[in-house]
């Protein structure tokens, strides 16, 4: 079952999403990368309080949904879309969230989602900061 809140932000769409530039919030992972039936910590918090989340888990080669979402406190698993949104409207100063990825692959994950400050205003296409394989970095010079 969504949450009332997202279904409420989905029926009454009259605002626009905030600029990335302006976010008071610190949405960050644990790691890009992953092993099989490894747990990675994804985590919101800021000065600001927010109502509520929308988390997904993607595949950076085929961005598609994967892994599974764990239960905690305050939040509902949407395990067909590899998703975890807030269990209730309450002022929230932190969210911490648990990822499982897939039992029997390994690769690169990223995290995206929307944070409601409240009804009128949220941050939408966010993508959780992350430590980089220092495989994928490019040297220059």
């Amino acid at each position: 079952m969504i949450s009332r809140l997202v279904v409420l932000f989905l029926l009454y769409w009259r605002h626009r999403t905030q600029p990335l530039s302006t976010i008071p919030y610190r949405f960050v992972a644990s790691s890009a990368m992953y092993r099989p039936g490894m747990r990675i910590t994804v985590s919101i918090e800021g000065v600001d309080t927010f109502k509520g989340f929308f988390i997904q888990a993607r595949s950076v080669e085929t961005n598609d949904w994967i892994g599974a979402w764990e239960k905690t406190p305050n939040t509902t698993v949407h395990p067909e879309c590899s998703s975890v949104t807030h269990a209730d409207p309450r002022d929230k100063s932190r969210a911490t969230l648990v990822w499982r990825s897939p039992q029997h692959t390994h690769g690169r994950v990223y995290f995206t989602g929307t944070i409601l400050k409240n009804y009128g205003t949220f941050w939408s296409n966010l993508i959780a900061d992350a430590p980089q394989d220092p495989a994928d970095l490019q040297i220059i010079g």
